[in-house]
């Protein structure tokens, strides 16, 4: 694939086909090889392990602010989702899950009410929705998931900082075994 060929499929200009791109390889999504093409990038558990070390921070950033600065409305927003969140998985709707999922992560960074840690995380969580798209069919706790993001909902909505970081870490536990878990999958996508 080219940016030329996108021009011609798309029937739009260059420009706004060079910024979609060069955004793209900004957040990691795709690669821009002078004169040879575009490239998806791989799905690489072990750099999946490495961010979610970051991720780590920036959540408990996220969460530990928000559970201090939220307001109301945003507080009644994350117990509106995480009752959300039970109801889509036992339903066993896994992509109303994921729509909540989102939610959720904009609430967050909402929520938090930093600018900067709202950007940062936003990158993140692009590269960490792909991964998860791609492998949670054959691999995700679909329950145990819901349960843990419905959690950490709850805790930021109740204002304790400590306790909203402490469900960050039993979600980010989980996210580092289900990276792991792919490893071991069958038939597993690159």
């Amino acid at each position: 694939m080219s940016e030329a060929t996108l021009v011609e499929q798309l029937g739009i200009g260059r420009t706004p086909i060079r910024e979609a791109l060069q955004k793209l390889e900004r957040e990691g999504l795709i690669r821009i090889m002078p004169r040879k093409g575009i490239e998806v990038t791989d799905l690489n558990p072990a750099k999946q392990l490495l961010m979610l070390e970051l991720r780590r921070d920036l959540e408990k950033l996220l969460a530990r602010s928000g559970a201090l600065r939220a307001t109301e409305e945003e507080r009644s927003a994350f117990i509106v989702i995480a009752d959300a969140m039970a109801e889509t998985t036992a339903a066993g709707n896994d992509i109303a899950f994921m729509r909540q999922d989102y939610a959720l992560n904009q609430l967050m960074a909402q929520a938090a009410h930093n600018e900067y840690a709202s950007r940062a995380i936003g990158l993140i969580h692009g590269l960490a929705r792909r991964f998860w798209f791609v492998h949670f069919e054959t691999t995700a706790n679909m329950p145990l998931c819901s349960n843990l993001h419905a959690n950490l909902a709850r805790e930021v909505a109740q204002g304790d900082p400590e306790t909203a970081a402490t469900a960050v870490d039993a979600l980010m536990d989980y996210l580092e075994e289900f990276t792991r878990a792919t490893l071991r999958a069958p038939d597993r996508p690159t």
